[in-house]
């Protein structure tokens, strides 16, 4: 049963026939995360996911850097007393090239079968992204089932996990009387500094990241219920000198001990570093197959590290295990204002390339709508939306939302051209095309989001 509240206090709107949609607060933790760890369960309604029930009761009544229990909506039956649908959402920071901009995540979207088709979920988006905009967030990301949240506006635009697996039997053993050179530890709080730092260096291959600071790296050390927490751990020489961290949640994926963040420090020999760090782990994860009297061996360790990694070229080896990616959601509800704000990152593109300088226009036609772009020298002086007309269709074609993949790096402008008919240069400026290759060229990232 939902627990008793001063609905005035929390109610956002009456929604009829007995359904109100309101605010979240601590006293729902216990109703909400029973709800999405049924719902969101895998096994069904009658078999529980227990990381999500600590995630939502965590989220609920734990402090978090950025979240609070009001940021949870509730679509509440007062007739029935129960809970009909629910979502959050997660204001963080992330960066495009170097440059931070707002970003809102929705999550824990759920619905109670049988108040599905009802227009629930559609009304809490409209909320979230309302909320979203106020705080000046700039993009919305959500992870999900396929297809679904495109009906909300979202265009599946980053890798989000994949990898590779090194089975046990390809963990290298150690000759008799021979010692570690690296060990693995638990992370404290006297180690931020240099997980900062390492992070940080992590992130520079990626497109996107998501800047932590100190409140977020203490969140991960201790901030998170057994049942919701994650592992941070060292690799460091028998002296105590880190040269290294790895990531991932402390529940065991089966008999798979999953790494979502893999990094060893400017200096040091990866490899030397990996092979222990793959001793390590696997007694990590033995310990946590214990620890969770799971009646699964250990299998495996799964680097969900995505399709490009350092580690994937060092110990290629050991990782025959092969796990494509899936895709993160991305929405710009106004694509103008997000590429004014990157327009640094544009135009470093620009200066790097063989079009340094360059004055012009690109016109980007989206059928419906479109958006101009206008450098000056080498600087991105104009950007603003623009209608194609049968007499003036524009330098480049994007069908429905296409141009976010190439936007942020997920498809190159000849992927799009050969998977979509209807994306196309114009024939008559093909430097155009080159124009717009150079400016949002396929780049990789490698999200570590807030949650």
């Amino acid at each position: 049963m939902i627990p008793k509240t001063k609905t005035q206090d929390t109610l956002i709107e009456d929604l009829g026939d007995g359904l109100i949609l309101r605010h979240a607060t601590p006293a729902d933790a216990e109703t909400l995360g029973d709800f999405n760890s049924r719902v969101h369960s895998d096994d069904g309604w009658d078999n529980p996911e227990i990381f999500l029930y600590h995630w939502t009761h965590d989220s609920l009544t734990k402090p978090h850097p950025t979240l609070k229990p009001a940021d949870f909506l509730i679509v509440e039956d007062t007739v029935k007393g129960r809970i009909a649908s629910t979502m959050n959402l997660i204001p963080q920071t992330w960066t495009y090239a170097g440059i931070p901009f707002g970003v809102g995540r929705p999550e824990l979207v759920a619905t109670h079968p049988d108040y599905r088709n009802r227009g629930l979920v559609r009304k809490q988006f409209e909320i979230v992204h309302r909320w979203s905009a106020e705080r000046g967030h700039l993009v919305q990301a959500i992870t999900g089932i396929p297809w679904y949240y495109r009906q909300y506006g979202y265009e599946m635009a980053v890798e989000l996990s994949g990898g590779r697996r090194c089975y046990a039997s390809l963990i290298p053993v150690l000759k008799e009387g021979e010692e570690d050179p690296y060990r693995l530890r638990k992370a404290t709080a006297a180690d931020i500094p240099f997980l900062k730092d390492l992070y940080t260096r992590g992130t520079s291959r990626s497109l996107l990241a998501c800047p932590r600071d100190e409140a977020l790296w203490q969140l991960e050390l201790g901030g998170r219920s057994p049942g919701a927490s994650f592992h941070l751990s060292i690799m460091e020489t028998p002296e105590g000198e880190p040269v290294g961290f790895t990531f991932g949640p402390d529940m065991m994926w089966g008999g798979a001990l999953p790494i979502w963040w893999y990094e060893v420090a400017p200096g040091h020999n990866w490899q030397a570093v990996t092979n222990s760090a793959l001793r390590g782990l696997k007694a990590l994860g033995e310990q946590r197959l214990k620890e969770q009297e799971s009646d699964k061996d250990f299998e495996q360790i799964y680097f969900v590290l995505g399709s490009q990694h350092p580690l994937f070229e060092v110990i290629p080896h050991r990782l025959p295990g092969y796990a494509d990616p899936y895709a993160w959601y991305l929405r710009v509800p106004d694509l103008p204002a997000f590429l004014r704000h990157i327009g640094p990152a544009l135009e470093a593109r620009l200066a790097a390339s063989y079009l340094p300088g360059y004055s012009g226009d690109l016109m980007l036609n989206f059928y419906r709508t479109g958006v101009r772009l206008i450098f000056e020298h080498g600087r991105l002086t104009t950007v603003d939306t623009w209608q194609p007309t049968t007499q003036n269709e524009g330098h480049v074609a994007f069908p429905d939302r296409t141009f976010i993949q190439m936007l942020f790096g997920y498809r190159g402008l000849d992927e799009l051209e050969a998977a979509f008919p209807d994306c196309w240069v114009d024939r008559d400026s093909p430097d155009h095309g080159v124009l717009a290759r150079v400016l949002f060229p396929k780049s990789h990232s490698d999200l570590w989001a807030l949650q």
